[in-house]
């Protein structure tokens, strides 16, 4: 079986790794989370914790831009030109779906997909919908200090239910989240019906500027992922340098293969105190 040829996501300055391993002290955003006031609360959005996510190394909306979110910057720039190609194709709605996978756990998927979330919902003409599509380990909600209501599974079992009216809009501009809803032991059967693309043909229609990001389960340990890939326009593939062995990842991409579009992000890469990359053009430097 031949293998489709990922993408190289950002394969960097040199050809050098871009998703470097963070040093904790580089966090995304200054070193004290409270540096920087949050917009007022809408009685209608859902309050992402910052203080989690800087707890977490992640992107911290509204902080000064760090390491990890110009990162993120290089990394969505990339998807963003696959999706032009895509809409040149005439695949426009296909076009605004990306799936976020990994072979296996502890791969950092959904950190990824978390921080690629909040680096596109910067882009002042883009809405981001984040789905937790990892149906039998949902993790996205406790992640952004959100309730876990009801989602994904709920409206893909219930054809009754509007999928819209389970989206959680954020007090991040532009950020909504949609989480995995109530578990089943059906949920690669549901996730394969027809029904599924009804609900993400609704969730795309709600908003023409509407980007769907989905957070999949490893493609080696669920069979969801694989459905997943044949319903979007582009899957991230996330690869941990130190831990996933080469023919995992063949064999991850080989199951994503009904996805045309696959891209490697390499992550957890060492980081050299010789080579800056964004530390020290941000005024922060490796602590001896």
């Amino acid at each position: 079986m031949d293998l489709p040829t990922p993408d190289p996501f950002l394969a960097g300055r040199g050809g050098q790794d871009t998703l470097a391993a963070i040093p904790p002290q580089f966090l995304a955003g200054s070193d004290d989370p409270d540096d920087f006031t949050p917009p007022p609360a809408n009685p209608d959005e859902a309050i992402i914790d910052r203080g989690r996510l800087a707890e977490a190394g992640m992107i911290v909306p509204g902080a000064p831009i760090g390491p990890l979110a110009e990162e993120f910057r290089l990394v969505k720039r990339q998807l963003f030109v696959t999706r032009r190609r895509l809409e040149q194709g005439g695949e426009r709605d296909k076009s605004r779906t990306l799936l976020v996978c990994s072979a296996r756990p502890g791969d950092g998927k959904t950190f990824c997909a978390i921080n690629l979330a909040l680096s596109m919902a910067a882009e002042r003409d883009t809405e981001v919908l984040l789905v937790d599509a990892d149906v039998a380990k949902p993790d996205v909600c406790r992640r952004l200090g959100l309730p876990a209501g009801p989602g994904l599974l709920d409206a893909l079992y219930d054809a009754s239910i509007d999928p819209e009216a389970l989206v959680v809009r954020t007090d991040v501009p532009h950020l909504s989240v949609l989480s995995s809803g109530e578990k089943t032991a059906m949920d690669t059967e549901l996730l394969a019906s027809a029904r599924t693309r009804d609900v993400v043909a609704r969730l795309l229609a709600a908003d023409p500027r509407r980007i769907v990001i989905f957070d999949s389960p490893p493609a080696l340990a669920a069979s969801p992922a694989a459905v997943l890939a044949m319903l979007v326009g582009q899957v991230m593939l996330v690869v941990r340098a130190d831990r996933t062995p080469e023919s995992e990842v063949s064999a991850a991409v080989a199951l994503l293969d009904g996805c045309e579009h696959i891209g490697l992000v390499l992550n957890a890469v060492s980081f050299v105190p010789d080579r800056h990359r964004f530390g020290s053009y941000y005024g922060q430097e490796l602590t001896p």
